[in-house]
């Protein structure tokens, strides 16, 4: 209930001199509220005076000369006029009381039935329903700035979980258009049917979904780490809706991930640090003994031997010199290079076995120089080894290796994809790890070294892979200054 202000503006538009009078004594007699009364005749005046929004309530006259007052309602509603406005009729006409009322008319009275008593409850209710509405059209505002501006991805579905309202944000994380992702379902972005089953099930239970972690796919397949919440909702008209927020955490787990590697490596270069340390010291004694050994005993087959255990403390030289090497990326010089240039070197020196095998090839770049702060040297070696290891995962006439570079706002993203036997996701959390390999006779330390090179450039890594369907190397670089 409006309580009665101590003013109410109204304007009364109509033609006729004379009604105007007779409506404005009318309302001089209601008691308890306190008016202000203008009159205006002109149709375009009048339509500026609604537009300016200087009054409370308008009442508008059927007739108003070559229009009427119901041309002129619709006008005032295309100018997004919130006052109520009602409509004085000569007669009772059902079809003008329709029409009035779907153009955007609050009520509608007949002069000739005009008395105090109804003039003071129509301006009532009209004051009322008017204060109620913009209320609920502040708080619609209100919730749409909310929605849009946004970081996180808002959006609206059906209870059939189809898409009937995204945020700006959902559009540019999951880089579908609008209308895509309203001929979508939520699911379609969810690739784990055991996750919808679960999902269905919590929400029908409980009536929402809280902040559960879980992988999102996006237009070209990339996957994203987001917290995924939802709840069922019921509007004004009691019909329900879904409602649900997702926050992409796609970065924090990365740098988590490399946090995590970043840790395994420093200890793993202790411990190689510390063999290397206790290996040699005993390896050249044994270098020296032999070598003295060497000028005293001088029969064939003794030399045979010297040569053996040279040859092998060699080995065990090389080893260690190995280790030490993938467990640090010594003697970086860092100076600004082209992505594209790296990568050809690269693809040049895996030339031979990419051939053999009969792999297919494709390269895409983007025009301009991916410019960044690399040494050139060990970033080839690195990119090398994913080449490398990409083409021993490919099945010989029938790989295929993608090799990608896009340009974002302040960083280059190498991808680097192959269709071979792929990685068990157990294993993929352990294959930049030193010393793990899958590969008979391997050392493990190739793509330990290889996080050691890219994490020296300041490289952000992650990996997908599904066993049978191939891996992808996602490797984001920070944009030399004056690129970004």
């Amino acid at each position: 209930m409006i309580s009665s202000p101590i003013e109410i503006r109204i304007l009364i538009i109509d033609d006729d001199e004379d009604d105007f009078f007779i409506i404005r004594e009318y309302m001089r007699k209601i008691s308890g509220w306190s008016f202000i009364i203008d009159w205006c005749y002109q149709y375009d005046h009048a339509l500026e005076l609604i537009c300016g929004g200087k009054y409370d309530i308008y009442f508008v006259d059927y007739l108003l000369g070559a229009k009427t007052g119901l041309d002129l309602i619709k006008d005032a509603m295309k100018n997004n006029c919130e006052e109520p406005i009602i409509l004085f009729t000569g007669k009772g006409n059902q079809q003008i009381d329709i029409e009035a009322m779907k153009a955007g008319a609050f009520d509608y009275q007949v002069k000739l039935e005009l008395n105090e008593e109804k003039l003071e409850r129509t301006i009532r209710y009209a004051l009322e329903k008017t204060d109620a509405l913009k209320k609920v059209k502040a708080n619609e505002r209100k919730f749409r700035s909310f929605f849009e501006k946004s970081k996180d991805a808002v959006f609206m579905a059906n209870e059939s979980f189809n898409f009937r309202d995204v945020n700006c944000t959902m559009i540019e994380l999951f880089e579908y258009s609008t209308d895509e992702l309203y001929s979508m379902n939520v699911f379609d972005l969810i690739p784990d049917s055991k996750l919808e089953a679960l999902i269905r099930s919590q929400l029908k239970r409980t009536m929402e979904v809280d902040d559960m972690e879980l992988e999102i796919k996006t237009k070209n397949g990339e996957k994203k780490y987001c917290v995924f919440s939802l709840s069922l909702e019921k509007n004004e008209l009691g019909k329900t809706y879904i409602q649900g927020i997702i926050h992409d955490i796609s970065n924090l787990k990365k740098v988590e991930k490399a946090n995590l590697l970043a840790e395994k490596l420093s200890a793993a270069s202790r411990v190689a640090r510390t063999l290397a340390h206790e290996i040699r010291n005993p390896l050249n004694n044994i270098i020296l003994s032999v070598e003295q050994l060497r000028t005293e005993i001088i029969d064939q087959e003794s030399q045979t031997f010297f040569d053996i255990i040279n040859r092998n403390s060699q080995i065990i030289n090389d080893l260690i010199s190995e280790l030490l090497n993938s467990s640090r990326a010594s003697g970086m010089q860092l100076k600004e290079a082209s992505l594209q240039s790296i990568m050809d070197m690269s693809i040049e020196q895996a030339s031979d076995r990419i051939k053999l095998k009969k792999i297919e090839l494709k390269v895409t770049y983007p025009r301009n120089p991916a410019i960044i702060k690399a040494d050139s040297e060990k970033l080839k070696l690195a990119f090398l080894n994913l080449l490398i290891n990409g083409v021993e995962a490919m099945e010989e006439g029938l790989g295929q290796l993608q090799i990608s570079l896009s340009e974002h706002d302040h960083h280059y993203v190498v991808t680097i994809k192959d269709n071979g036997i792929g990685i068990s996701e157990e294993n993929l959390s352990r294959i930049f790890e030193p010393y793990y390999t899958s590969k008979k006779n391997g050392l493990g330390l190739g793509l330990g070294a290889t996080l050691n090179i890219l994490q020296s450039h300041k490289c952000l890594v992650d990996v997908q892979s599904k066993p049978g369907e191939g891996t992808i190397f996602f490797l984001k670089f920070r944009k030399a200054i004056g690129q970004a």
